[in-house]
């Protein structure tokens, strides 16, 4: 469980691997390949043993792609990265292209390259990002060749060995639901839409749907695997026959059937003639392709499993609640020991990580961690997603920030909360910037709403503080948790970007506005909260949805500037405050919950 620091990637990563693919490549008749950062099952945090474009370039970002040629070759990354990417691909065997702007498709059109053969891999790519590279392609004078397998697997001789951790039943004490009535559910919404059967691809979703959970992602409770969702409530589960105990049968019942996943692609086949939907964001081109080789009708729809997922009932949120208690009590022992020690300039990055670890591991029902903590403190603070190593660790001087992004995975709810904290005494911009992302963070939790708004319309309130000092942030303000799953999960998100898909009850989603001075420092305020029931407001003409704060920790007082807040919003830190201690007070030691209450008496 223990996350580790050593660095990993690297140039000589890069500068040992390139040779080999060359060689690969070559082998086959092939002049270059693409390599997205994506695997099978489109993780966010990738099993080792699918960590392709780190092997190949020694980039270890969790976006990025490249391609690399017999005699070049260029690595894409976008603006969280561009830091990272130069320290770890060897000078003078990578360029460096936006990933963004314009991509790696769009600088290939860009490229003469007529008559070169390029390799890419239909298990990693959607339809969608295969039709883009198809036609980037086209205009460079590539011609495409689909490889199985992957070159980058035959080269990669010492690649690890695939997952194999036991798929166990997620007790229904957690889940609130049977799979069977889910299938049921589902299956029923899919004869409504005249389809035979669901191809489910996404891992999460297989949890979910099937009240089961395993260990083969980092920081996520996943067992890799597809499943087949029919009309009639019956499936297919695909699994590593491994990876089944005897607890397994019974508690998916006699209306699943389980399957090795390696006979994937010939009951793909038996599909022949039947209406299936698949969905191209979580599906390779593989799946399209064989399903309609085998003579399916294929469907292009959304996972039916997602918005389902994403709408907590009643034994999921109040998991979560409990979760957040526990989690917050942990958090509070960490602010107590950074407040005697973080202050003292003998402190690291890493040191505060693995204490907070540790008072989390102290609960007793830590599980794992949900992702590999970002402890920042001074200018890396201002690195969106940096994450300390043993090259660049820290120690928290004064007169700076303490930025702390970090969560917990337990059996009923998983946790993400971030907290900024001031080391010796903070300057007057620093408290006016990190009040600002208070007011937002408070707008944000306190905001009604009408049904059908979308995380969209909501996401200027978070920034309307920082806008007006001509300030922002370039992250988007919130994304949607699991219940002891994945720690961002769709459909549903707070962002500027346009998202179609309402805030609905039961959704947990993040409220996190930030603010980064560049080479200075960092302040985001992260609290999960639950979208709540609709209910009347007096007077009101229309019922109204909003907020219930889930994540139980104290503010940082010292950087707060009160006379910048504005009645209600006193109120309502206030009234956050006295409900931590009341919630967390009674999980913690005497000395802990002196120190809470003193962190959380009234402005």
């Amino acid at each position: 469980m223990r996350q580790t620091y050593e660095v990993i990637g690297g140039p000589a990563v890069g500068q040992a691997s390139l040779p080999q693919l060359r060689e690969a490549l070559k082998a086959r008749g092939l002049d270059g390949i693409y390599i997205p950062h994506d695997d099978e099952y489109q993780n966010e945090y990738l099993p080792a043993c699918y960590e392709r474009l780190a092997w190949a370039t020694g980039f270890t970002g969790s976006a990025g792609a490249a391609f690399v040629f017999l005699d070049s070759a260029i690595v894409f990354v976008d603006g969280r990265y561009t830091l990272q990417v130069k320290q770890q691909l060897a000078p003078g065997l990578f360029t460096v292209g936006d990933l963004i702007d314009p991509g790696a498709f769009g600088w290939l059109a860009q490229q003469k390259l007529e008559g070169k053969k390029v390799a890419y891999d239909p298990r990693l790519m959607s339809p969608d990002a295969l039709d883009r590279l198809t036609d980037a392609a086209a205009k460079a004078g590539v011609t495409l060749v689909a490889t199985d397998p992957n070159p980058i697997d035959i080269a990669w001789t010492d690649r690890p060995s695939a997952p194999m951790h036991a798929v166990v039943p997620h007790a229904l004490e957690y889940s609130g639901e049977s799979s069977s009535a889910k299938r049921a559910r589902l299956g029923k919404m899919l004869a409504e839409q005249k389809v035979d059967a669901a191809v489910i691809t996404s891992p999460a979703s297989i949890a979910w749907l099937f009240n089961i959970r395993g260990g083969d992602v980092s920081r996520t409770p996943l067992p890799l695997g597809r499943a087949f969702l029919f009309a009639d409530g019956q499936a297919e589960l695909f699994v590593d026959p491994k990876k089944v105990r005897p607890e397994l049968g019974p508690h998916l019942g006699n209306e699943v059937t389980l399957h090795a996943e390696d006979t994937l692609e010939e009951r793909l086949g038996n599909l022949k003639g039947k209406r299936v939907s698949v969905d191209p964001s979580m599906a390779s081109a593989w799946f399209f392709n064989t399903l309609n080789k085998a003579g399916a009708s294929v469907t292009r729809a959304g996972d039916p499993v997602m918005l389902p997922r994403a709408k907590k009932n009643a034994v999921e949120i109040e998991g979560s609640r409990q979760a957040h208690r526990r989690d917050g009590a942990a958090l509070s022992r960490f602010l107590r020991w950074f407040d005697e020690h973080g202050q003292t300039g003998n402190v690291t990055e890493i040191d505060c990580a693995m204490k907070v670890e540790e008072f989390r591991e102290a609960t007793g029902s830590l599980q794992d961690l949900s992702f590999n903590s970002i402890s920042s403190a001074g200018p890396n603070g201002a690195i969106n997603h940096y994450r300390p190593d043993t090259q660049t660790n820290r120690k928290l001087e004064r007169g700076s920030l303490f930025l702390l992004d970090s969560g917990g995975q337990y059996l009923d709810g998983t946790t993400d909360v971030t907290r900024t904290m001031a080391i010796g005494e903070p300057s007057d911009e620093m408290k006016d910037r990190n009040t600002r992302v208070l007011k937002g963070h408070v707008a944000l939790s306190r905001v009604r709403f009408p049904k059908g708004t979308t995380g969209s319309a909501l996401d200027a309130l978070a920034r309307m503080s920082l806008w007006e000092a001509g300030c922002d942030y370039d992250h988007g303000t919130g994304h949607g948790v699991g219940s002891y799953l994945g720690v961002h999960e769709g459909p549903h998100r707070i962002a500027k970007a346009p998202n179609t898909v309402p805030l609905e009850p039961g959704m947990v989603v993040s409220n996190e506005p930030g603010y980064y001075k560049a080479n200075a420092w960092g302040i985001r305020i992260e609290n999960l909260q639950v979208v709540t029931q609709p209910s009347a407001i007096a007077g009101g003409e229309r019922e109204m949805l909003g907020f219930e704060t889930l994540t139980l920790a104290p503010l940082d007082r010292r950087l707060i500037v009160k006379g910048l807040l504005t009645a209600p919003e006193i109120e309502w830190i206030d009234t956050y405050h006295a409900r931590v201690l009341a919630e967390v007070g009674p999980l913690l030691a005497v000395d802990d919950r002196a120190w809470l209450a003193e962190a959380c008496r009234p402005l």
